[in-house]
């Protein structure tokens, strides 16, 4: 079997890692003339984490992130509504890591390089068609800077481009861009002292203005490299600038609605002003699609379910994507038996979790409590109960996947290999 992989990010990264564990050959091909490391702070979560460590990855994870302790919400004056263990600390086989989207990247695509051959992933092909017959489908190409690259084929193809996904759009021509939330985000980096624990994930305020922060990298003598996300939601309904890692982002847009959030034990408006790059974009998500099967392609992590960055999940999801995906193609008898059983089980999980998102996930307890008392409290088992609280983090688990006893007993997606 020979397997074409268009996207170079993390799913389409881990697929081939996947595949290669699984003895099935594939390539990546990539749109972009150099994979840099893009974006900002992103969490994997441990049923993520299980997949990577079955890929041999945990110790390069290590180097690169923080395992996450525990997870805090907060009104937006800095009272403690929920906090809870994640990952090791919360009986969980495997931690919880936040962690440099663009280092994680980068650790992956030298794991490719170096199990796979350095001609594993190539640049400048940005696929824009795909023909397909009984026995193989053929990606063609773009022609850039007055080259185009030879179509390629192959037994299978998986489309791995993203939430602009271009194959996506050939098999959903009339589904538009991506939907906008009304939220943008503003999102950078700050070296910085720890905060309480160290190793801490903070979400504060409530659905309509919020605020999210965890260190990612240990940079020494005390400091750490601080990931931080303001939210804020508008009133106008269109918003025209594309979904963009790389915008930059202002000041003056924002950090007037968070300049007295002055924590006692976080000074947001310091940690914002000691940014050194802001970066501006507009939360979005797409509609559930019938199917992410057709013939010989497959979509795969944004291309097949782009979810708004609630519940840190979006890169979990596309991991669980491609360790499926490989699981399904050395265990079947077939390409097509082996596809119809990855969307039989992929796309309803993730249809669930993106309708959870657009209720707020897990952060829904954040809009309970702002409704419920919007002054402040003086008790806060009289605002939301204690089972309440424990009620919204156990749903949002469940339906993402990552029960703690649930997946600590699952069986392994490792062991099959082709021969």
């Amino acid at each position: 079997m020979n397997v074409i992989i268009l996207g170079g990010g993390i799913g389409g990264l881990t697929t081939a890692l996947s595949l290669h564990a699984a003895g099935i050959r594939c390539r990546v091909y990539e749109g972009v003339s150099e994979i840099r490391p893009l974006g900002v702070g992103i969490n994997l979560l441990p049923h993520s984490v299980r997949e990577l460590d079955e890929l041999g990855l945990l110790p390069a994870l290590e180097r690169i992130a923080i395992r996450t302790q525990e997870v805090v919400y907060a009104t937006k004056r800095g009272e403690i509504v929920w906090r809870e263990p994640r990952g090791e600390f919360a009986g969980y086989r495997w931690p919880q890591f936040s962690v440099h989207r663009g280092h994680l990247q980068m650790m992956l695509l030298e794991a490719v390089q170096e199990r796979l051959g350095e001609d594993s992933v190539l640049t400048r092909h940005q696929a824009v068609n795909i023909t397909q017959d009984a026995g193989s489908a053929t990606v063609h190409f773009a022609a850039r800077d007055g080259v185009t690259p030879a179509p390629v084929s192959g037994d299978l193809v998986i489309a791995s481009d993203g939430i602009h996904s271009t194959i996506r759009g050939l098999f959903y021509p009339a589904e538009g861009p991506p939907k906008w939330s009304h939220r943008i985000l503003w999102r950078g980096t700050t070296v910085g002292k720890p905060f309480l624990t160290g190793a801490s994930m903070v979400l504060a305020g409530h659905a309509w203005q919020k605020w999210v922060t965890y260190p990612i990298r240990e940079l020494g003598e005390g400091l750490q490299l601080i990931n931080w996300i303001a939210e804020r939601t508008f009133e106008f309904t269109d918003m025209h600038a594309p979904e963009d890692w790389s915008r930059p982002g202002k000041l003056e847009d924002f950090l007037p609605a968070f300049e007295n959030w002055n924590f006692d034990w976080m000074p947001v408006p310091e940690i914002i002003r000691a940014s050194q790059k802001i970066y501006e974009y507009p939360m979005s998500d797409r509609d559930p699609v019938p199917s992410w099967v057709f013939g010989r392609v497959a979509l795969l992590g944004d291309a097949a379910h782009a979810m708004y960055p609630i519940g840190s999940n979006g890169a979990s999801q596309a991991v669980l994507d491609a360790r499926q995906l490989a699981y399904e193609l050395a265990g079947r008898a077939d390409i097509p038996t082996a596809l119809a059983a990855y969307d039989a089980i992929r796309r309803p999980a993730t249809t669930k979790l993106l309708e959870l998102t657009r209720a707020e996930g897990p952060d829904a307890i954040l809009k309970v409590v702002e409704e419920r008392a919007p002054d402040g409290f003086a008790d806060l088992d009289q605002v939301v109960s204690p089972a309440e609280r424990e009620a919204f983090a156990a749903r949002y688990k469940n339906a993402a996947g990552f029960d703690r006893d649930t997946l600590n007993s699952k069986p392994s997606l490792a062991p099959l290999r082709r021969a």
